[in-house]
């Protein structure tokens, strides 16, 4: 599986972002897909996750509230609606891929996008 990410930019706080990950092969219905992110200076954190019927998601305490995760399995692709945006979201957020567990850890990630840069100025 081959993971594309977009949909980063620069947005002020309070502000509105979607990202997109675009997964290619016919068995993305079959993983559970996430999203971790990797601010400056820190090291690489989960954000959220979603299963593969998509009627179960689970967030990080941090966005819980302000982030949504969806999938459309028609489309291949995984999307992080991010609301009420604040600084302290400024990071590189990466799409990952899971096969036989939810990617909570990066232990437990098959796959990973490349990073989409996210920056919020305050």
């Amino acid at each position: 599986v081959q993971l594309q990410a977009c949909g980063g930019g620069l947005v002020q706080a309070g502000g509105s972002l979607r990202l997109s990950c675009a997964a290619s092969g016919r068995t993305f219905s079959t993983y559970t897909m996430g999203w971790f992110r990797r601010a400056p200076g820190k090291e690489r954190e989960f954000v959220a996750y979603i299963n593969w019927s998509g009627d179960t998601t689970f967030y990080a305490h941090s966005v819980k509230g302000r982030f949504t995760i969806s999938r459309d399995n028609a489309k291949n692709t995984v999307y992080l609606r991010m609301n009420s945006l604040k600084p302290e979201d400024t990071a590189a957020y990466y799409c990952a891929a899971a096969q036989h567990s939810s990617p909570y850890l990066e232990r437990d990630v098959d796959y990973w996008g490349q990073g989409t840069q996210v920056t919020v100025s305050s």
